[in-house]
């Protein structure tokens, strides 16, 4: 598989937008801090520390963090930034214009050699995702996308699928979720895969590779940003438990789970899904 390379992607999308500077920096970092991982992947030498319950992190991750920081926040000193590995502060929330990145979406898959991992990248706008890069150095995958401008897989422009009906979809579920049970329900009535990384699950969705993917667990604006951005460039939907639009780049980065689809499933995933009261 040829590695993806940031200069040649532009060529291959025609339509100017806002954020071409933006776009070309931020696969730019993906790529170097993927090179980053992908020798940690290989050579290991890396140490493992933990934030708290089944959340392990890894000295890959500060140096990935590290990384994207110097890249992104050089190029753009006056964006507000918020990732995983960073101690939060209220500087962001008064930023137009902010980076959600998580540096290594998927550090258990990366420490047991699964090569289900991104480095995942989102600029939000007024709390509007409008621009997403997730990219997975083992499988030279650069996901990438604007909004109203379209979504790439590497150099291919890619759409979500048309699936339409449940019985024929595929819906991608959490590795964790799926080990607790959590997805039996389900069994029957959808083919469920489980893939590792939150943010590579939703880039697969964006590429068409899957129909959709859902959790009612809680995530960070880290662990989706991204994924939401690429998803409405290819033409898709996400949406939180109670179908409304997810905001970011909030005081509280917690979303109360979420449902990602290729749009036509969407109605009917959220019937399937245990009743939630109305906010």
């Amino acid at each position: 598989m040829t590695k993806p390379t940031s200069e040649a992607n532009p060529a291959n999308n025609p339509s100017s937008h806002a954020y071409d500077r933006e776009l070309q920096v931020a696969r730019d970092a993906a790529i170097a801090t993927g090179e980053i991982l992908q020798g940690y992947f290989r050579d290991g030498g890396y140490q493992i520390d933990s934030k708290g319950k089944n959340n392990p992190v890894t000295t890959a991750d500060f140096e990935a963090d590290s990384e994207l920081k110097q890249i992104l926040r050089e190029a753009f000193p006056t964006y507000g930034w918020l990732s995983e590995e960073t101690v939060d502060n209220d500087d962001r929330l008064t930023s137009e214009r902010v980076w959600i990145v998580d540096p290594l979406d998927g550090t258990k898959e990366f420490i047991k050699g699964i090569p289900e991992f991104v480095v995942a990248i989102a600029l939000a706008e007024h709390g509007v995702p409008v621009m997403g890069v997730s990219y997975n150095p083992i499988k030279d995958e650069l996901f990438w996308g604007v909004r109203g401008t379209g979504c790439h897989l590497n150099d291919k422009l890619v759409t979500v699928s048309d699936t339409r009906t449940l019985e024929h979809s595929t819906i991608l579920a959490s590795r964790s979720e799926t080990a607790r049970g959590e997805w039996k329900a389900y069994e029957g009535r959808v083919t469920v895969r489980p893939i590792g990384s939150v943010a590579y699950k939703l880039a697969l969705v964006a590429a068409g590779q899957a129909d959709a993917t859902f959790t009612l667990t809680p995530k960070s604006e880290w662990d989706i940003a991204s994924g939401v951005a690429l998803i409405i460039a290819a033409g898709g939907r996400v949406t939180d438990l109670y179908g409304e639009p997810i905001q970011f780049n909030r005081r509280d980065v917690k979303t109360p789970g979420f449902v990602a689809s290729n749009g036509h499933l969407h109605a009917q995933l959220e019937r399937m899904l245990p009743h939630r009261d109305q906010k």
